[in-house]
């Protein structure tokens, strides 16, 4: 994946809520990243309509939002929702796993797997009360 232009990041930020103390009610620590992913001019159409298809539970009108509040720290939460926007981007485009090619168990896997079932069949048979 090419890097995103800051161009087409739009960020926010407000007031969060938890750790901080005092400068929880003064400071505009919660930061909140929008990417048009619909709009975007850095991915493929092929990774566009991956992306599209893959977030579409958790896009707006084509735009994802990461918010992120867990720091003290307006920076630090600005890095780590742009960690989050970049990781989440880079899971939506991937290629498509490759198809399992179905195998059948070799005789003797099937033959191991029959003796072993007799075997425990036999020890629980032995086990029960003959009275």
């Amino acid at each position: 994946m090419t890097e995103i232009p800051e161009a087409e990041l739009s960020w926010r930020f407000s007031r969060s809520s938890g750790p901080g103390g005092q400068g929880v009610n003064t400071t505009d620590s919660r930061v909140e990243l929008s990417f048009d992913i619909a709009n975007s001019q850095a991915l493929t159409d092929v990774q566009r309509e991956r992306a599209l298809e893959r977030l579409a539970h958790r896009l707006v009108d084509g735009v994802l939002t990461i918010a992120a509040q867990e720091f003290r720290s307006q920076l630090r939460n600005r890095e780590a929702a742009r960690t989050r926007l970049e990781a989440t981007l880079r899971d939506a485009i991937a290629p498509p796993a490759k198809k399992r090619r179905p195998t059948k168990p070799s005789k003797g896997q099937v033959e191991r797997r029959l003796e072993n079932k007799k075997r425990r069949s036999d020890v629980k048979r032995l086990r029960r009360d003959v009275s």
